[in-house]
């Protein structure tokens, strides 16, 4: 196989943090990719990382708190024509600080029925819709 046709492939994860309900949402920031788009706090995993230890980190880095990584909720692949995102979405729990911004040009905790009303990045649509519907599930319950 010709390497100059080998797609690069990064591995990525994201935290859907909970709190009373509503899910925090960061907007992309105006001097990265996707800019203006919202997604799920997160980042790269980095070599020998796990993903759990990863977005633990990130969020860290990236919001100035920290969070309790629980279970996976979606993985999905997304193919941009220079690179392919691998994103794993994970339930979060925040056990101390307040998020802040420090990379995205906006936070807000929204609300399962507001999810969907935000621009997203592709990769994290699929994780958006599976997120709404197990919420919306346990409100009803």
């Amino acid at each position: 196989m010709d390497d100059r046709l080998a797609v690069r492939e990064i591995e990525v994860v994201g935290a859907v943090v909970v709190r009373d309900g509503r899910v925090l949402c960061a907007q992309r920031g105006p001097d990265g990719s996707l800019s203006g788009k919202w997604e799920f706090p997160g980042g790269k995993v980095e070599a020998g990382e796990s993903p759990t230890a990863a977005l633990v980190r990130e969020i860290n880095e990236e919001l100035r708190c920290s969070v309790e990584v629980g279970a996976p909720i979606a993985t999905t692949r997304y193919d941009d024509g220079t690179v392919v995102v691998v994103l794993t979405t994970f339930w979060c729990r925040l056990v101390a600080g307040t998020p802040a911004l420090t990379e995205h040009s906006a936070l807000r905790w929204v609300g399962p029925g507001e999810l969907a009303a935000l621009d997203w990045a592709p990769a994290d649509v699929p994780a958006v819709e599976a997120v709404t519907g197990a919420l919306v599930s346990f409100e009803t319950d």
